[in-house]
């Protein structure tokens, strides 16, 4: 009995543990609950009708500094450092690295602001972000319409071609959308302002690194331009980083994964990133353009490393690059030579000599007499022997004597 008494509170001491267990896990799973519900409240709680909450990039002081340093060397102008400075060590150079990340940023927000005009604007029109895509020309557009229902009073002359702009009236009157109140347009008009803030800003970074890259890296420069050789360098990290950079790496830099979306991948450029801006990529037939992108890539490997180590300040090495790649294109394109009639060979009437060797040797004993044969037709002299026909015939000795006879 005290045997069973025992086991049967054992029992039951473990069931209360589990069920403080049980109690522990309830109150943890409130407590995630209450945190989950907190979190979706703080998410609610974003006020995504305000600019500055959703576009931060222009009040922080990273883009603030970068842009002074800007402006004020493009007020300096480009001055020649001294060539004994290594190159990482040139305050320049720093800068140009800062203002590549700086402008990848800049494209990211443009692309954030530009949602958000097209989430607001999308009451007044929203057949425009379907015919309007590039998102600047989007914000233009919408600063020029603004409330304007009728667009035959508003000239959109410049900032579209021709034709979208007769297809833009003709959508705008049969649209369903309608006036935006004036706190929402107002919204809209500072988010455009905003945008194209940040595009002359991304155009001044650009300009900068453009003028700087002849001085930076003039054989790169001579070959794939200054925009391109300025996003090579900076998504490489460096000029030294994109000289120690095998060439098959150089041709991937700036590819973006494409979403086909189900369509075919015949007309799709795959493995090309920012050598596909370069005019030489761009002028080459389509046929032949993937050749050319790696032969691109290895000759701006080359003119990399002559200009991390500063083996030719002048250019020249690049710019004879260029003509070879050139060149090398134009040979592509050359159609085959035409194919020549053959003549006949003349005639000999010599005979020609016989192929000797084991195969001739082989040949013959195939076709050679057998033992058994040679003597079947054996003769034998002073013995008559039978012809086919069946006349006996003497010996040869004594056939030889009647004809002489």
């Amino acid at each position: 009995m005290a045997t069973l008494n025992d086991s049967f509170l054992a029992d039951l001491d473990e069931l209360s543990d589990n069920e403080a267990n049980l109690v522990e896990n309830n109150e943890e799973d409130e407590d995630m609950e209450e945190d989950v519900d907190g979190d979706l409240a703080d998410i609610e709680a974003l006020n995504y009708d305000d600019l500055d909450s959703v576009s931060k990039l222009q009040n922080t002081q990273r883009y603030t500094d970068i842009m002074q340093k800007v402006e004020d060397a493009l007020e300096k102008g480009s001055e020649t450092s001294d060539k004994g400075i290594v190159l990482e060590d040139d305050p320049e150079y720093q800068l140009i690295v800062d203002c590549n990340a700086l402008s990848v940023d800049i494209e990211n927000e443009i692309v954030i602001v530009h949602n958000f005009i097209r989430d607001k604007y999308r009451l007044k029109f929203p057949e425009l972000e379907s015919l309007v895509h590039h998102p600047i020309d989007y914000a233009r557009v919408v600063k020029k319409i603004g409330n304007e229902m009728d667009l035959t009073l508003v000239d959109l002359e410049g900032l579209l071609p021709s034709a979208i702009i007769m297809v833009i009236s003709v959508t705008a009157s049969t649209t369903s959308g309608k006036p935006l109140p004036e706190d929402v347009l107002q919204k809209t008009l500072d988010a455009c302002d905003r945008a194209l803030a940040l595009d002359s800003a991304k155009k001044k970074v650009l300009d900068f690194v453009e003028s700087r890259m002849g001085y930076i890296a003039p054989n790169l420069s001579a070959i794939v331009g200054s925009a391109v050789a300025a996003k090579l360098m900076g998504t490489a990290g460096g000029l030294t980083a994109l000289a120690k950079m095998p060439a098959c790496n150089v041709q991937l830099l700036g590819a973006k994964k494409k979403n086909l979306a189900g369509f075919s991948t015949a007309t799709s450029q795959f493995r090309v990133g920012y050598l596909e801006q370069t005019e030489i990529f761009q002028s080459s037939p389509p046929s032949l353009r993937m050749r050319a992108c790696r032969l691109l890539a290895a000759k701006s490997t080359l003119a990399a490393r002559v200009d991390s180590t500063r083996g030719d300040p002048t250019g020249k090495n690049g710019r004879s690059f260029r003509d070879e790649i050139l060149k090398k294109i134009e040979k592509w394109q050359e159609p085959p030579p035409a194919k020549q009639p053959k003549p006949l060979p003349v005639p000999d009437s010599e005979p020609k000599k016989k192929r000797g060797g084991r195969r001739l040797r082989k040949m013959k004993e195939r076709y050679a007499i057998t033992d058994m044969r040679k003597l079947a037709n054996r003769m034998q002299f002073g013995v008559p022997e039978e012809s086919s026909l069946g006349i006996h015939i003497k010996s040869k000795k004594i056939y030889y004597k009647s004809l002489v006879h």
